[in-house]
């Protein structure tokens, strides 16, 4: 049976120096302040480019005109 302090170690080894480990170079070594922030422009662009997307598909949908727009088009309404 394993220990729970063994998970817990294995847990905290995982997270501190496998999956954090990009972030603590980025934070110690690079003295480049576009270098350091690389990540957050990937993340910038990757939700822009959703959110252009899906407006784009929204407009798409409106223009085609399928959507019932009159009162009786819900039930609760």
């Amino acid at each position: 049976m394993i220990d729970f302090i063994d998970l817990f170690k294995a847990i905290e080894f995982l997270f501190v120096e496998v999956l954090f480990a990009p972030f603590d170079f980025i934070r110690l070594e690079i003295s480049n302040w576009l270098l350091q922030n690389i990540i957050n422009f990937g993340f910038i662009i990757v939700i822009s480019s959703a959110l252009i997307y899906w407006t784009l598909e929204l407009i798409k949908y409106d223009k085609k005109g399928d959507e019932r727009k009159d009162v009786t088009a819900h039930s609760f309404l």
